[in-house]
């Protein structure tokens, strides 16, 4: 046995550098994969507790570190244009009474969350929570009426259609200089007598590309600049 490591001890020691060099790169992906999730977010935008237009719009913080919510836009795509809007104000305000079956909002939550407390989404959101930033038809209905258009229920008059509505959500996370965000479609589906809403994607799309950011920079600069929060901007 040990003549022949003696004989081959060049090979044996090359093999062993190999399998080492094996083992480091190997530990090295585990813990640059390990680094890469903890430095990547990742918020999610779903529907809650229904799958109609009058579910909740649901934002959940799946990041491993806190985000400050700065902004939440709402585009409204319909055929007379596109109507956007901030709508980080809330008009309406989450009771945890509502998870257990009371079906209603209230104005007086006894939620301790600032966000709840004050009528505003925005501020932090640690890991793992979630907000509510009122139900699509109120988001709709909020849009339409600041566009002028007229309803009757979740349903536009006078031959206005409905066609999308996007949510975008601007926010800082940890250290980080330039903003983040993430956005989801969802489209309008045709079903007497109200209207419904299923997403047009199975999942949340992620702004976090160095153009993707400096654009959510100029969206923050072009909100910061305007003194009206919704404008209706005619299809191309």
């Amino acid at each position: 046995m040990f003549d022949w490591l003696f004989q081959h001890g060049d090979n044996v020691s090359v093999l062993t550098d190999i399998g080492t060099l094996i083992v480091w790169v190997v530990y090295a992906q585990l813990l640059y994969f390990g680094f890469r999730r903890q430095r990547r977010p990742r918020l999610l935008i779903n529907r809650g507790r229904k799958k109609a237009i009058d579910a909740l719009c649901i934002i959940s913080n799946m990041s491993a570190e806190p985000v400050f919510i700065q902004h939440i836009i709402a585009e409204l795509e319909t055929s007379r244009g596109t109507v956007r809007m901030d709508v980080t104000d809330s008009t309406e305000s989450y009771s945890r009474d509502d998870e257990a079956g009371a079906g209603h909002f209230s104005s007086g939550s006894n939620d301790p969350s600032p966000i709840a407390q004050d009528g505003s989404h925005q501020g932090p959101l640690g890991p793992g929570d979630f907000v509510h930033i009122d139900s699509f038809a109120a988001l709709t209905q909020r849009l339409a009426r600041d566009a002028g258009f007229e309803m009757e229920g979740n349903r536009p008059l006078h031959g206005v259609l409905f066609r999308t509505l996007t949510i975008r959500i601007i926010c800082i996370y940890g250290s980080e200089d330039l903003p983040i965000g993430a956005e989801r479609c969802f489209e309008f589906v045709d079903q007497q007598p109200g209207c419904g809403l299923v997403p047009a994607t199975w999942d949340t799309k992620r702004l976090s590309t160095p153009w993707q950011r400096r654009r959510l920079c100029r969206e923050i600069e072009q909100l910061n600049e305007k003194d009206d929060l919704s404008s209706l901007a005619p299809d191309a």
